[in-house]
């Protein structure tokens, strides 16, 4: 377990200090056992595109599997102050703390999976206090490697069909950043890491060769060329832009005849700066005039989907790409913005109670109920997705209405299959999902995104994917939003 390899047993202090405030007012009212569901959606699609790819829920899993406030947690908390220098949290309730075990049933979007705005990635059911404790870790989790893998996604949509080294831990945002946004990067698509941290935790395959420093640490670049091939004779990608680009090939070519003769190969050559379209044709002018036709062309610096599409126009002779910056960070979006509401609560009588939350601002007010997606597909690919709620089952020809725009009104037919996106990952504090090795979480990113139109997966003004509110539970949003607006 990733939590359990690099951090302590529990990790149930990584929140924000307001839900432990609210836990206890839960507490003190006596509310803390009600039952109540949130669910997790987030707002806008990332990087201006066309679809999300969910990321992160085995973390997440490993986060509640392991979740308990240890003697060194509550011996913190019975230290925060609050108003008047007087402990926040009394006695009583630390104890209560100390003995608690989470009883929640979660629903989750497989990681993998392409998701869209307004559309729970998880819902949580269980007591009051223990769904709302576990507001700020899952966001914290689902929402960073939700953008990277979608980053992550791009790239290798914008790339195809050469492949994507991540190159970024040494930029992301500090160890953890940089260990999640390896692992959403290679759920995204992405060949292969330089993070070596990340290989050995994900089993996620390493590459990488030299930097400008082992240039410079020799008097001669052949000489320093020569020195990395006899000492990495099956790992030779030489970086050629230190001093003189064409040059510097020149010298690559030489040292690659001369591993020739000792039954080695030259697997290719970087560039990390210049033209990256005039040089990369003119050295593969050279290296197939050469006889090193398979060498491949790697490019660096500061790349995006954007400059790797406009390369590829422009004639660019890279076939193999190393994108670092862009990637772990979410450069252009830092972050996503997921969101964890509150939507039903059961009042003393065990009746549920739907909630909504209300804004100016029509994409902010929130959808009540329990929640589930169902994605309607046929043998071309996915069509549209009706969120609806678990306690009214949808008809056959049901309609389903756009949240932001109540013009827009898809039904379903009889000629489409549908599947439920949220599946069963915890019962009652138990895990019911299983681990799956990242490369087939990967392989399940490439389905997904074959099934959509590839309008939809477009970076420039991408045509939106249908996402809309079964009918009954629209109007029940709209009923609950006349009644609490003033």
């Amino acid at each position: 377990m990733l939590l359990k390899t690099l951090y302590r047993e529990s990790l149930a202090l990584l929140t924000d200090l307001y839900e432990l405030t609210m836990a206890y007012g839960y507490w003190k009212q006596k509310m803390a056992e009600r039952q109540a569901v949130f669910h997790l959606t987030f707002r806008k699609k990332p990087f201006q595109g066309g679809f999300a790819i969910a990321a992160g829920l085995e973390i997440a899993l490993e986060f509640l599997e392991m979740f308990q406030y240890t003697p060194s947690d509550l011996a913190y908390l019975e230290k925060v102050e609050g108003g008047g220098g007087k402990p926040l949290f009394e006695p009583a309730f630390l104890d209560y703390l100390s003995t608690l075990k989470l009883r929640c049933d979660v629903d989750a979007v497989p990681e993998g999976t392409v998701v869209f705005p307004y559309e729970p990635l998880l819902r949580v059911q269980g007591p009051l206090l223990h769904a709302q404790i576990l507001e700020s870790p899952l966001l914290n989790i689902l929402n960073f490697q939700t953008l990277i893998a979608t980053k992550s996604a791009r790239l290798c949509a914008a790339a195809h069909p050469d492949p994507i080294i991540e190159f970024g831990m040494r930029r992301a945002q500090g160890i953890d950043g940089a260990i999640a946004a390896s692992r959403a990067a290679y759920i995204g698509g992405c060949e292969s890491t330089s993070h070596v941290l990340a290989g050995k935790l994900f089993g996620i395959p390493v590459r990488g060769t030299h930097a400008h420093s082992w240039i410079m640490a020799f008097d001669d670049e052949e000489a320093s060329f020569q020195a990395f091939a006899d000492t990495m004779p099956h790992q030779c990608i030489f970086l050629i832009d230190t001093y003189d680009t064409l040059a510097s090939v020149k010298k690559a070519i030489a040292v690659g005849k001369r591993m020739r003769q000792k039954g080695a190969e030259m697997l290719g050559v970087r560039l990390d700066s210049g033209d990256l379209t005039h040089l990369s044709i003119l050295i593969r002018k050279l290296l197939d005039e050469a006889g090193f036709p398979k060498a491949k062309i790697m490019a660096s610096n500061e790349l995006d989907e954007h400059l790797i599409v406009d390369l590829k126009r422009q004639g660019a002779e890279v076939n193999l790409w190393g994108v670092g910056t862009h990637l772990v960070t979410g450069k252009e979006q830092p972050a996503l913005d997921g969101v964890y509401k509150l939507s039903a609560i059961q009042d003393l009588s065990g009746k549920w109670q739907y909630k909504v939350k209300i804004s100016e601002q029509l994409a902010k007010s929130t959808c009540p109920g329990i929640p589930q997606v169902r994605r309607y597909y046929d043998a071309c690919g996915y069509k549209a997705d009706m969120v609806y709620d678990i306690h009214t089952a949808p008809a056959a020809n049901c309609r389903f209405i756009d949240p932001l725009d109540p013009t827009r009104i898809h039904a379903a037919t009889d000629a489409l299959s549908y599947k439920e996106l949220l599946v069963p990952v915890f019962r009652a504090g138990k895990r019911v999902y299983p681990s799956l090795p990242l490369a087939t979480l990967r392989a399940h990113t490439q389905e997904e995104l074959s099934k959509l139109h590839p309008a939809t997966r477009r970076f420039l003004n991408p045509e939106p994917y249908f996402v809309g509110l079964e009918e009954s539970l629209y109007q029940t949003k709209l009923a609950l939003i006349r009644k609490e607006k003033p």
